[in-house]
Formats: C-alpha cells, sequence, structure tokens
C-alpha cells in the first residue's frame, strides 16, 4: 500500500513538507521563499554578518579556510558562496593559480560577489554559477574539496545536497561545512537566544531595511541539524572519517568529512 503523502516524521513534521523558519511550508514554496530572502539581503549580506555577530564570523570564515590547506593544485567548488567571502580567502592563501568555483542559487549574490573579485582584481581562476545545491551541474569526481559555509540550512533538501557533495568530490577529496550550531551552555544559551531573536532582527530592519529576512535567519538556525545529526546524515551520503568542531561555545561549527 502507498504511504500517505499526509503522514509525519518523529518529529511530528508532514514528510512532503520543510521547515521554513519555524513555518511549515512546501518543498519548492521553501526554495522560492529562500531565494526571496538572499534577493533581499544581498547587497548588505556582508556587512550585516559583521553587525550581527561582531566580526566573530571572520574568526570562524579564516579557521575555516585554513583548515583546507588551501593549494593552487587542489580544486575547490563553494556551494552557497556567492558573495565569495570563503573563496577570496581561499585565493588568497593558494595564489593566483588556484582553480575556484563558486556556485549559488542565487543570482543576486553571485553578482555581488562577481563585482567584488572584480574589485580585488581577481579576474582569472573563478568560475561563476548559479546552481541548486541539490543538483549541481558538474561531472562526477570534479573537485578536491567542497566548502559550504553557513548555506547548508536554507537547502530544502539537505540530504540530496550531502550526496550531490559526495558525488562531485574526487576520491581523496574532502568536505568542510561551517554551519551555525547548538550553544550547550545553558546561560550562554539564554544570552544567545535573547539576542538573536531580538537584536538581530532589529538590526535587519535598521541596517538592511528587512526585518523578516533575519527572523528567519535566526528561526532557520534552530531548526538545523544537532552535530551528532549531521555527523549520522554526512556518513549517510558515504562520507566516513566525519567530525565536528564546535566554535564559540557551540555557536558555530565545522564539519568535515572524507571521500575515501
Amino acid at each position: 500500500m502507498a504511504k500517505n503523502s499526509s503522514e509525519k516524521t518523529s518529529a511530528g513534521k508532514n514528510k512532503e513538507s520543510r521547515w521554513f523558519g519555524y513555518n511549515e511550508v512546501d518543498p519548492a514554496e521553501k526554495t522560492r521563499r529562500v531565494i526571496g530572502v538572499f534577493d533581499s539581503v544581498a547587497d548588505r549580506y556582508d556587512l550585516m554578518n559583521d553587525i550581527m555577530s561582531a566580526g566573530i564570523h571572520r574568526l570562524w570564515k579564516n579557521r575555516f579556510v585554513r583548515m583546507m590547506r588551501p593549494a593552487a593544485h587542489k580544486a575547490l567548488l563553494d556551494v552557497a558562496g556567492g558573495t565569495g567571502d570563503i573563496a577570496f580567502r581561499y585565493r588568497e592563501k593558494a595564489g593566483k593559480d588556484a582553480e575556484i568555483t563558486v556556485s549559488d542559487l542565487n543570482a543576486e549574490m553571485l553578482r555581488v560577489g562577481q563585482k567584488r573579485a572584480i574589485d580585488r582584481g581577481y579576474v582569472n581562476g573563478f568560475s561563476w554559477v548559479e546552481a541548486n545545491a541539490e543538483s549541481l551541474p558538474f561531472d562526477d569526481n570534479s573537485f578536491d574539496l567542497y566548502s559550504i559555509s553557513f548555506g547548508l540550512r536554507n537547502v530544502t533538501h539537505i540530504d540530496d545536497a550531502l550526496s550531490e557533495a559526495f558525488r562531485v568530490l574526487r576520491p581523496g577529496g574532502q568536505f568542510f561545512c561551517l554551519e551555525f550550531s547548538q550553544v550547550s551552555d545553558p546561560l550562554l544559551r539564554k544570552i544567545y537566544d535573547r539576542y538573536s531573536f531580538s537584536l538581530i532582527p532589529a538590526m535587519g530592519e535598521i541596517v538592511a531595511k528587512d526585518r523578516e529576512s533575519y527572523q528567519y535567519l535566526a528561526e532557520s538556525i534552530r531548526q538545523f541539524p544537532t552535530r551528532v545529526q549531521l555527523k549520522r546524515r554526512l556518513e549517510a551520503a558515504g562520507f566516513e572519517q566525519v567530525k565536528a568542531i564546535a566554535l564559540t561555545g557551540g555557536i558555530a561549527a565545522i564539519h568535515i568529512g572524507n571521500k575515501i
């Protein structure tokens, strides 16, 4: 007998729906809304990251890129990397001969990234591709490194994105994900929750003229899998030697997996 499409998961969520913040929506609707969020915030995205994190995101990203051990011979695919924040850091470490592909579902984010690349004189060595992380337009075994920074929680079907990451990596390649995580200390968690749900949307309204998008970003963090859950999903996608490194009390984490 076919399963009823209204069947619920153990969390009480419809299998055919996805979380957009705290709202259950159709998968296609989530994708549409996520595109809308980043259309709205693209021009001020990096500025808002600085304001929201008091610059700490820069330290996280620097460590993230260092852990990749950048080198000119390692081809990097940076997914959901539209504004170039990770790609530019990689280029600075790997040198002018680095082969870097930046993909993003959102054309506006890519536009911002391409402009920033030109401003930095980065004309060669970069490819900019509008693509969905769940269905990448690249051949199997194409890249040595796959990175996604603060993007995985916005993906509609996370497991599909992880499978695609595994597919496009070469044997010996590595997966790197930098994402918000779960704060372990109760006091820090209380402070962080108040900051996330009160101050971040307010700053979004003042700086980016968009409170709703930053309310979604705060909510999406709470709906993202835990470090243990994501480890299991990476292993299910085929990755081995999977580990997670908590940052700043668990506010963020770096997830690493190897394609053996």
